[in-house]
């Protein structure tokens, strides 16, 4: 791991490995992103009644979505952390680790007295366990995309990569809908008192699914190359950086532009799916099984087209599928809430299925081909801080910091000879 580009990756695997390892990544994002999910959604119609009572309901949703935040605070470090350590034990490892930190915190949360019986330790209980889930999510989402992308060939990584990618509106939807159909089946009052924490119990359900599949994964095979060649060069008395350090010594302008390139994907992401609920059952007065379906149909849709957008990716480069996408949000934003503001459903559905597919298209493979998962969990902080998604900048670092670069910019990653070009170049 002391020379960047000395580990080269192993032919792509036959269809069936391939299958078997997106199946896992995808399983996983998916599974960390409905634990991710719920919160943000559940934060908008019980949290901020149950653990923020306030004889103003709007100073309730406030710090209800002030916990919420702190979970973007975290991702950064658990990004540079679990980057760190995913260039010395391994990818797999460390993904097995992330979902066990998310699905035990989730799994507490639906365990966890309200304020009306513990009082003030409630919502302070809540926001550790935020901390908690916010800290795992950064350490597994560019690692799964890392894994997957490590994995596939160069002339499909674009599609192959896209899946990881797709566990979030995956997440999302599985969140939304379970929420939808408990918000259907039984009263507001039945929901209140005990019906949401149902969503958060069934997480330990889910997690054991995903660790029996992300278990039977083989490691990565760039990992295990650069293992391999930082113990020959240990062996001849070479010194190895620490991960971090090398790839900000010399990969710190990728960082900077990957975290760029994810603010606006970002925040409009959760525009369309956590503000969205609290605008459209408070200020517009619409059920909640309203605003719940409406993000799950367009949930649906984003899921369905990220891979293909994926592969539009490898046939035409990153950057026209990236620059189509951010420049169609632009557009999509100044009719956005006006469309919300007819109060009309098929309308609503209308304006966050439009926006999620084109989101879609900024979602593609940005990353470098590093072998660190340093380098990639390194820029996905500060989009953390303002809410992202990652398949067009990974392509770019060194492969001896492609862990940490990943979970920085939480991106998928590249072929070698892409390794120095910026995040919007057309390969």
């Amino acid at each position: 791991m002391g020379s960047p580009t000395s580990a080269q990756p192993s032919a792509p695997p036959g269809n069936s490995r391939i299958g078997r390892i997106v199946a896992a990544s995808l399983v996983g994002t998916t599974i960390e992103w409905y634990d991710f999910f719920l919160y943000g959604s559940a934060a908008a119609l019980v949290f901020n009644t149950l653990f923020f009572p306030s004889s103003d309901p709007l100073v309730g949703t406030l710090l209800a979505f002030l916990t919420y935040a702190v979970g973007f605070a975290a991702r950064p470090l658990g990004g540079v952390v679990f980057g760190h350590y995913g260039d010395k034990i391994g990818r797999k490892k460390l993904l097995v680790i992330s979902l066990l930190m998310m699905g035990g915190a989730t799994f507490a949360m639906g365990l966890l007295p309200t304020h009306a019986s513990i009082g003030v330790w409630a919502p302070i209980l809540l926001t550790v366990l935020r901390l908690v889930q916010g800290f795992a999510l950064g350490g597994e989402w560019g690692g799964a995309v890392l894994l997957v992308s490590e994995h596939g060939g160069d002339k499909r990584r674009g599609f192959w990569a896209s899946w990881p990618q797709a566990g979030a509106p995956g997440g999302n939807l599985l969140a939304t809908g379970v929420l939808a159909l408990l918000a259907t089946v039984q009263s507001d009052e039945t929901f209140l008192a005990w019906g949401w924490r149902i969503p958060f119990l069934l997480s330990g359900v889910l997690v054991m699914i995903g660790l029996w599949i992300r278990i039977s994964v083989e490691e990565s095979p760039v990992f295990l190359e650069a293992q391999k060649k930082a113990q020959e060069q240990a062996a001849a008395g070479v010194k190895e950086q620490p991960p971090v350090v090398e790839v900000f010594r010399k990969s710190w302008r990728e960082v900077l532009l990957a975290i760029g390139t994810r603010f606006g994907e970002n925040i409009s992401y959760y525009i369309l799916t956590a503000f969205l609920l609290v605008y459209v059952t408070v200020h517009l007065e619409m059920s909640k099984s309203d605003a719940l379906n409406a993000v799950l149909i367009g949930s649906a849709v984003h899921f369905v087209t990220i891979p293909l957008w994926g592969a539009l990716s490898d046939r035409i480069g990153r950057r026209p599928v990236t620059l189509i996408g951010a420049l169609g949000m632009a557009v999509w934003a100044f009719g956005f809430f006006a469309l919300l503001d007819t109060k009309s459903f098929p309308v609503i559905v209308l304006s966050v299925t439009v926006g999620l597919l084109l989101h879609g298209r900024c979602t593609g493979r940005r990353r470098p081909s590093s072998p660190r998962c340093s380098t990639r969990r390194s820029a996905t902080p500060a989009p953390r801080w303002a809410p992202s998604s990652p398949r067009s900048s990974a392509a770019r670092w060194p492969r001896s910091s492609r862990s940490n670069c990943s979970r920085t910019t939480a991106r998928p990653s590249r072929s070698p000879s892409t390794s120095a070009s910026p995040p919007w170049s057309p390969r």
